[in-house]
């Protein structure tokens, strides 16, 4: 089955041909890993990310239109889990560190101070839940994953310049949401 068009081993797999399945995987999964380790620059991550878009490819596949090739389609799910997953885990991280933090208070001056840190925090991700999803998505990715705009157009398929616009008014937004008193 290896020489097989993907749009018939598509239509196999819908018949119930699971061997069909199986070659789509043999196919792409190691395009699949190396562009999740990409972005995730850990392997483990990338294993996980990709086991992921498997299980969606499983289950979504009888949604593929057959308007672009299988693996622009394959592609995109697995920008979007990866970056599910970068925000999941800064997400994690940032809990963690909270916790550590407040496992290590000693006095009343510290519990101040972390609260004090704690509510900045939540301004943000307030002001960051307030912007439309274009502008956070390259946002984050630009802010706080320190993308280029290369590579941000790479994966979302916009213009560099209608990235570069939806930054700036993002940036803005976000900083006239923290000028804001509450």
């Amino acid at each position: 089955m290896d020489f097989v068009e993907d749009k018939d081993l598509v239509k196999e797999f819908l018949n119930g041909n699971e061997i069909a399945f199986r070659t789509i995987v043999d196919r792409y999964s190691k395009k699949i890993y190396w562009h999740a380790r990409g972005m995730l620059n850990n392997h483990f991550d990338a294993d996980e990310v990709t086991q992921e878009v498997i299980i969606v490819l499983y289950k979504k596949l009888h949604t593929f239109n057959f308007n672009s090739a299988l693996y622009t389609w394959i592609y995109r799910i697995t920008s979007t889990r990866t970056l599910n997953f970068i925000r999941k885990k800064k997400i994690k991280e940032l809990f963690s560190i909270f916790d550590e933090k407040y496992d290590n208070l000693k006095s009343e001056s510290d519990i101040l101070n972390n609260f004090e840190h704690k509510d900045e925090i939540e301004r943000i991700e307030k002001a960051l839940q307030k912007l439309p999803i274009k502008q956070r998505e390259v946002f984050i990715m630009k802010s706080f994953e320190e993308m280029s705009y290369k590579e941000i157009s790479e994966i979302t398929g916009k213009s560099v310049g209608g990235l570069k616009a939806n930054y700036f008014h993002a940036l803005k937004k976000i900083t006239e949401l923290l000028n804001e008193k509450e």
